[in-house]
């Protein structure tokens, strides 16, 4: 890691603001794009290096860390639908479901790093070829099955992770790894002006408290 602080250090240092940013989501009684998608963000930073603590400092391997994570996210899920009777994302609209809802979101995020790792590592396709791999089975997924739309949604949350993951790493590793190459920082440049060009473009659709069931945009 280039700030040399190890991946345990790299989770504490992003699990701070994301609590943060989680504690101000909660509380925020309006949406904000800028704060919804923030969070988003730093669950995916904080899950970055929280999954290769799992898989990496732990001495547990790509899929031993997949593994646990994927207890994680099945375990939450299920104390969440013990305690308030659904999981799905229309009813986040208490304090209490949304606090389930960035547990969730940020061990998915974990997983699905995890998971991307173990996937592109094992699988022998690398990383464009597990990027398709994925793709296909979310469209499969959607398009095949007669799963619930709220399984579908956390399959595909879980799932986008590594997709994006491998495409980033088909970015940043060198081309003898069968990537492009490109630093680090300019793929982390070029990848956030993206998505706040798409804060800007895509319409976002504010939720409502209490009587509502509408949730913020996912």
């Amino acid at each position: 890691m280039t700030l040399k602080l190890g991946y345990l250090g790299g989770s504490i240092a992003f699990g701070i603001p994301l609590v943060a940013a989680s504690a101000a989501q909660i509380r925020a009684k309006d949406f904000n794009r800028f704060l919804y998608w923030g969070t988003i963000a730093l669950t995916t930073l904080a899950g970055t290096t929280l999954a290769d603590y799992f898989d990496r400092s732990l001495g547990i391997g790509y899929l031993g860390g997949s593994l646990s994570l994927f207890a994680l996210v099945m375990a939450t899920l299920i104390l969440w639908k013990r305690t308030l009777g659904s999981i799905d994302i229309k009813t986040v609209y208490t304090p209490k479901a949304e606090l389930f809802y960035w547990t969730t979101i940020m061990f998915s995020q974990t997983l699905g790093t995890a998971l991307g790792d173990w996937m592109a590592d094992s699988s022998g396709l690398g990383y464009n070829g597990t990027a398709l791999l994925i793709t296909a089975i979310i469209a499969a997924l959607h398009h095949f099955t007669r799963v619930s739309l709220v399984t579908l949604f956390w399959a595909a949350f879980i799932l986008t992770r590594p997709l994006g993951a491998t495409i980033a790493n088909s970015l940043d590793k060198s081309p003898a790894k069968g990537g492009l190459g490109i630093s680090d920082l300019v793929a982390t440049a070029v990848l956030a002006v993206l998505m706040v060009i798409c804060l800007f473009v895509m319409p976002q659709r504010a939720g409502q408290r209490g009587a509502s069931t509408e949730l913020n945009p996912v």
